[in-house]
């Protein structure tokens, strides 16, 4: 009867990775984070707010990534979770399995891995399997 509604993307950038930074290690970010570096671990968004992750040209992550909604314009080698939203960009390169709501993917992207549609169910699983493997 009643749709879901959809959280907005982030339009603020409240984390950045700047160009020439190299982080090893597992990040978990809450709202907006744009990565123009490189990170050589998971990419992790708080789990029940919305969040919104920009990878950019130059951006590299190894590593799963999560986020509500993905822009994706570098390279991610590991899978992506995006609850909402994923948009690849031409020169994005993703290898990994692939979880989204509503994809977009531009002409020259490359996408190496499963794609896997995810529905209202699917979400409340994911939500709740992160939240308790956090605690």
């Amino acid at each position: 009867m009643f749709k879901k509604k959809y959280s907005k993307p982030q339009n603020r950038i409240d984390t950045l990775i700047g160009a020439g930074t190299v982080i090893d290690g597992n990040v978990t970010f809450v709202g907006g984070m744009r990565v123009d570096g490189q990170v050589n671990g998971n990419v992790i968004a708080v789990p029940g707010s919305p969040s919104t992750l920009v990878l950019s040209e130059q951006g590299s992550i190894c590593g799963e990534v999560v986020a509500t909604h993905m822009v994706v314009s570098g390279s991610i080698s590991g899978a992506a979770t995006a609850s909402e939203y994923l948009e690849l960009h031409a020169r994005a390169k993703l290898r990994g399995d692939v979880h989204y709501k509503m994809l977009e993917i531009q002409l020259g992207a490359v996408l190496e891995g499963r794609l896997i549609h995810m529905n209202d169910s699917d979400q409340e699983k994911l939500v709740s399997f992160n939240t308790s493997s956090t605690q």
